[in-house]
């Protein structure tokens, strides 16, 4: 059975949006839906008269993603929505992710998978503090190409210059956050007029860019959004499945999502963190047997010999597996209201193996206003970025995330609560930007 991923992965495109309040991201969200006929023509005319309730001459396309009564109330974006739409060149799905510094963490899982981000800014504002942090969060996930979209172009009365100055101004930054200047594009947009979204706008002659949807339309992309590197077969081993019935008296399954790489029936394997090799026999599915399966695929992997697998080892490919680290360094957002510590006690989760940790140290704290970092602090607080190093009671087999997104990745929980303390980068993150002279704590 041939694979789906082999033949849509090149036509499908994950991007996310960022940018501050009230710089027009939900405007914009709802113009690519409005101008890609992705929305119903009953939705177009509840907001046309929801629009005209509210007095307003056009209609007022936030309405079409702000879903949450909050945030039509507030006029602000607060939770992730994935909205889908397409073209005929390429399919989208799009993780909408809050602006204000408030919903961070939400900006933070939208933009965790993307291939693409679409970074706001508006024009009569420029490049402000939060642009400053979401750029820093983007480059730290490892984000591999990143749109800025100047917005509002129409407001400012030298759209030229003030263009071609925030880009300048957009294009250190990113430069030091180590993004090539291929990986970046900037458009002037007005996302309420439509101007560059998918129409190109004569109002903006000193640009000869493409449009959004233009650009989103061609722009290459790796098809596999976990790494920025290939590597071999990456599999969490999610359940093991034991049906022990009369059709399947010895059936020993395990269950779980590629994450990495892909496999075939005879394929040799190393089942991490134990290091026991063994071989591939089949590739079970609600579909069928696969041939061979890849990231992202859900199967069912059936083992040559009976070994001890169970729930949070990986099966990997032995010639590059990962390592299994009892205490290595790490790069966190930090995303609750108390400050960590260093010492505390909280649980781990890396795929799906979850165990006790302990934070060793607190390295340096990154500054992402001043692109330099703070050495040893007490704490970091909500939002703050930092390098630490954290010791756990089970080994996990973990990447680099530089070399794998997924499976260089973690969580850190609460142990009591359950509620998810901070997002984590196996490694040093902060290696690939370009740091200036530390300041003291």
């Amino acid at each position: 059975m041939s694979d789906f991923h082999e033949r849509t992965d090149t036509q499908l495109l994950r991007l996310a949006t960022a940018g501050s309040v009230d710089d027009g991201k939900s405007t914009l969200v709802g113009r690519l839906l409005y101008d890609t006929k992705s929305v119903l023509a009953d939705q177009i005319d509840a907001v046309t008269r929801a629009s005209v309730d509210r007095g307003l001459d056009t209609p007022d396309l936030s309405l079409l993603v702000d879903g949450l009564r909050a945030e039509r109330e507030q006029g602000i974006t607060i939770d992730v929505a994935y909205r889908y739409f397409a073209t005929p060149k390429r399919s989208f799905v799009l993780a909408d992710t809050p602006g204000h510094v408030q919903y961070t963490r939400n900006t933070v899982s939208g933009a965790s998978t993307a291939q693409l981000v679409v970074l706001l800014v508006d024009a009569r504002k420029g490049v402000v503090a939060q642009t400053r942090k979401h750029a820093a969060v983007l480059a730290l996930l490892g984000v591999p190409k990143l749109v800025l979209a100047v917005n509002k172009i129409d407001l400012v009365e030298d759209p030229a210059t003030v263009f071609a100055q925030i880009s300048a101004e957009f294009g250190e930054l990113t430069s030091s956050l180590g993004w090539a200047p291929e990986d970046v594009q900037e458009i002037p947009v007005s996302a309420l007029h439509g101007d560059n979204v998918a129409v190109r706008s004569e109002n903006t002659p000193y640009y000869d860019g493409p449009t959004l949807i233009e650009y989103l339309e061609s722009v290459p992309v790796d098809a596999d959004v976990h790494g920025r590197h290939e590597t071999g077969l990456r599999f969490p081993v999610q359940y093991v499945i034991r049906p022990r019935t009369a059709e399947y008296p010895d059936y020993r399954g395990y269950a779980g999502q590629i994450a990495a790489g892909s496999v075939r029936p005879g394929d040799e394997v190393v089942v991490l963190p134990s290091g026991v090799r063994t071989t591939v026999e089949r590739i079970d599915s609600p579909d069928g047997e696969f041939d061979v399966a890849h990231a992202g695929r859900s199967v069912t992997l059936i083992l040559a010999d009976d070994v001890d697998v169970s729930r949070g080892d990986i099966i990997a490919s032995p010639q590059d597996a990962p390592e299994s680290l009892s205490e290595f360094e790490a790069t966190v957002c930090w995303l609750a209201e108390k400050p960590l510590r260093p010492g505390a006690r909280l649980l781990l989760k890396h795929g799906t193996r979850v165990t006790q940790a302990i934070v060793g140290t607190i390295e340096e704290r990154f500054d992402e206003q001043n692109l330099t970092s703070v050495p040893t602090p007490d704490s970091i607080e909500l939002n703050e970025i930092a390098r630490i190093t954290v010791r756990v009671a089970e080994p996990i087999a973990a990447d680099d995330y530089r070399v794998n997104r997924r499976s260089g990745s973690f969580l850190l929980i609460d142990p009591a609560g359950g509620n998810t303390l901070a997002a984590g980068l196996i490694g040093n993150g902060l290696a690939a930007i370009d740091l200036g002279d530390s300041v003291p704590a």
